[in-house]
């Protein structure tokens, strides 16, 4: 039961980006010399497939969809 709130926590954290985008568009601060807004993209390119990722491990050790 816990691992279905988890996926479901997990399923959600990558629309966060879209949620807290308009926070998010500005240019500074610069972080490893990219504007913010070209940082926080590049960073959600990255966090969603791990979050996708998760969600497979999850799954494969329930032993598939219930």
């Amino acid at each position: 039961m816990k691992k279905k709130y988890l996926i479901g926590i997990l399923i959600f954290i990558p629309f966060l980006q879209i949620l807290l985008l308009p926070f998010a568009n500005r240019i500074e601060p610069v972080i490893l010399g990219l504007p913010f807004l070209q940082f926080w993209l590049f960073l959600w390119i990255a966090v969603t497939p791990l979050c996708t990722w998760a969600i497979f491990r999850i799954q494969k050790k329930q032993g598939g969809l219930e």
